[in-house]
């Protein structure tokens, strides 16, 4: 058995990805190349973006501090702290309205979407 903070591990991140040029930081706190399920905390600073890659399989991202920002072809939705957005097949990228953490989940398919 493990135990994380996400708390913890969101503020740590935050602080890093505002000292950051690249105004982010993230970890994995579950999961890896050797593994389906993978689980990353991501700290993004205020107007910085997570640039548009695809969706390995099925992935959720759930907001745990702050305002973001999902665009997914011509689509977009905006989610706040405790939200949970299903994140579509194809390509998608995240942009942070405001300074914010997030738990993203990736459930990696043997086929890319």
């Amino acid at each position: 058995m493990k135990k994380f903070s996400l708390t913890a591990l969101a503020k740590h991140h935050l602080d890093d990805a505002r000292r950051a040029s690249s105004g982010r930081s993230a970890s994995t706190v579950f999961g890896g190349h050797e593994h389906v399920l993978r689980q990353t905390v991501i700290a993004l600073a205020s107007g910085r973006s997570l640039s548009e890659h695809v969706n390995p399989g099925e992935a959720t991202v759930m907001v745990l501090a702050g305002r973001i920002r999902l665009v997914a072809d011509e689509q977009k939705w905006e989610a706040r702290v405790g939200d949970l957005l299903v994140i579509p097949p194809g390509s998608s990228s995240i942009h942070a309205v405001e300074d914010s953490t997030m738990l993203l989940t990736v459930a990696k398919s043997d086929r890319v979407a």
